[in-house]
């Protein structure tokens, strides 16, 4: 016999509770709490059957390497890990109007999977909207299918007519099963469509992509074990203003998390970006101070970025410290760093980060540039146009080594910078000679020194 079971659930986190609660008790939203009815059906050990065999470890057989689908574009090859997994789950998130329909539908065009039988499922756009987007992108593959469908169950029948090799579904917030009595885009919602996609595509061998709708956070909307769920969860990100994007991956069961893609949103659509770095420094016009090129990076790939800095005198008792692209407190930290380690005056000075190009900065290889470029501003002291810093800084004001020196020095002498700071315990590490001229600072008050700025 089943029993109905009547329980609330936050529709932020998935916590459940007996009652109705004003504020989750797991991730403090307010009003979060919706009540859900939940069937659980009483299983026996007599329906308890094993559907696998226990073997040993050490004669699983690896020699077999995972075989990759290119999807077209390189820089998302390079996200996933080398190309689609067939019968993998991938999930994008993205803020509205980023262009994860775009890219999707440009992918579909692309992959050659299998036969190569497309089936594209929404449950928020018509045929007639889908169709216009792929004309304006100018896509004309007679194996793309289109299912207006939020059912899931009408979807699962699709599968078994159409027989599909590759699957969007847009998106999964959208998506309800009649057995779950609860609403589309719930937390039980959401949790049971994406058990059932997954055995689905696990099952059939189908590639499937499943497109996820963000909180105000910036995280995917539904309960955590959603991403727990798939096999790679990738993030769209970007500001509304500019028209870059970058696909970043959090998850991958079959590459790296560490990698980056960047695109350009065009009125052809997504188009990938070969040289992020000259790119992102090609509008550096003049020698304004408080303005230096950083080398980061980000998985394999080395990017130079532009950070600049303002300092003005402050208005009020306390002074601004703004930080754009640049975490606010490791900015706070390398102001009170400079005040002690460098006797830069900052008191009484509102400071403004930002780097160029709505990058976000997570690496401390930036701290060299980021106070440097501070000092710079602060004295009005331009720094060389032809320099680039790398390098950690400690509290105690000391530079610290990085990884992958070399390779970050060999994009700065490609893009033509003359000079580079590294830092005392990265020179026994670097082993190019090449024609850039290669400093090492062992403090912030040697690196200081070196620019010139005292």
């Amino acid at each position: 016999m089943a029993k109905n079971q009547t329980v609330f659930v936050c529709n932020v986190c998935g916590n459940e509770s007996a009652k109705w609660l004003g504020k989750c008790p797991a991730c403090n939203s307010w009003n979060s709490f919706f009540e859900e009815k939940i069937i659980k059906d009483k299983v026996t050990k007599d329906r308890v059957t094993m559907s696998s065999q226990v073997v040993k470890l050490k004669n699983v057989d690896t020699s077999e390497s995972i075989s990759r689908v290119p999807t077209g574009f390189g820089e998302l090859d390079r996200v996933l890990g080398g190309g689609l997994v067939p019968g993998s789950l991938i999930l994008l998130g993205g803020e509205p109007g980023i262009g994860k329909s775009t890219l999707i539908l440009q992918i579909c065009d692309n992959v050659k999977i299998g036969d190569s039988k497309i089936l594209y499922v929404s449950g928020e756009e018509s045929a007639r909207q889908i169709k216009l987007r792929a004309d304006r992108l100018e896509i004309d593959n007679e194996n793309i299918m289109f299912l207006g469908e939020s059912n899931i169950e009408f979807v699962q029948t699709a599968l078994e007519e159409y027989k599909p090799s590759f699957m969007i579904v847009d998106s999964i917030q959208t998506m309800y099963s009649s057995d779950i009595p609860a609403a589309p885009g719930s937390v039980s919602q959401v949790r049971d469509i994406t058990a059932k996609i997954m055995q689905l595509c696990k099952q059939k061998e189908i590639t499937t992509v499943i497109i996820g709708h963000v909180t105000k956070d910036g995280t995917i909307a539904g309960p955590r074990v959603l991403e727990h769920m798939v096999d790679t969860v990738l993030y769209l990100e970007g500001e509304r203003y500019f028209s870059y994007r970058i696909l970043r991956s959090v998850k991958n069961r079959f590459g790296s998390t560490n990698e980056i893609g960047l695109f350009e949103m065009r009125s052809e659509g997504m188009v990938e970006v070969d040289n992020p770095s000259e790119l992102l420094i090609s509008d550096r016009e003049g020698n304004p101070s408080g303005s230096i090129i950083v080398a980061v990076q980000e998985g394999t790939r080395t990017m130079l970025i532009e950070i600049q800095a303002l300092t003005a005198p402050t208005a009020f008792g306390m002074p601004r410290r703004t930080g754009i692209g640049v975490e606010y407190n490791r900015l706070v930290l390398l102001i009170a760093m400079l005040e002690k380690k460098a006797n830069i005056r900052l008191s009484n000075q509102d400071v403004y980060v930002n780097v160029v190009g709505g990058m976000k900065l997570d690496e401390p290889s930036a701290d060299l540039g980021i106070a440097l470029a501070i000092v710079s501003s602060s004295l009005n002291v331009p720094l060389p146009k032809d320099l680039i810093a790398i390098g950690e800084i400690g509290l105690t004001g000391e530079v610290r080594a990085v990884s992958s020196i070399e390779k970050r020095v060999k994009e700065a002498e490609k893009l033509g910078f003359k000079t580079c700071i590294i830092p005392e315990a990265s020179r026994k590490q670097l082993k190019y000679k090449g024609n850039i001229n290669i400093i090492s600072v062992s403090n912030i008050a040697e690196a200081i020194k070196t620019c010139g700025l005292k």
